[in-house]
């Protein structure tokens, strides 16, 4: 498909790790645009077996936060350049949980954050997260 759009003036540069699961669509694990990294939203997908952690919301939570590390680690940045992330959980009353998780990742600075119910998320995950993160 063409486009009459002009080229984007700012590089940016597809993230793409083994060490995360391989996008499941058309999207990428994350762009890098400068230096700020967009990472599209992890589930709790185990990269080496391709299957779901799914056997407590701790437990995904955990696999989704190394996922997302993992994507970090390979654009040279940690948890601590994470500036904004998004939460989404298919049932609010894990609220709780995710987020004694979550502070064990973000435990200096926190990043800015929401955190929302959906109706659904694909693979049968109970927790997405995606994040900001600038160097």
């Amino acid at each position: 498909m063409s486009s009459n759009r002009p080229p984007v003036s700012t590089p940016r540069s597809r993230i793409k790790t083994p060490l995360a699961p391989a996008a499941i669509g058309p999207y990428s694990q994350g762009i890098l645009v400068g230096d700020t990294l967009y990472c599209s939203g992890q589930i709790a997908i185990d990269p080496e077996t391709g299957s779901v952690e799914t056997s407590s919301v701790e437990a995904e939570t955990e696999r989704v936060l190394e996922n997302l590390g993992a994507v970090l680690k390979a654009s040279r940045m940690h948890y601590e350049n994470v500036v904004r992330c998004t939460l989404y959980l298919l049932d609010i009353n894990d609220y709780a949980t995710v987020n004694e998780v979550y502070a064990r990742y973000f435990s200096e600075a926190p990043p800015a954050r929401e955190a929302v119910q959906v109706a659904a998320i694909p693979r049968g995950a109970r927790v997405e997260i995606s994040c900001v993160a600038v160097r």
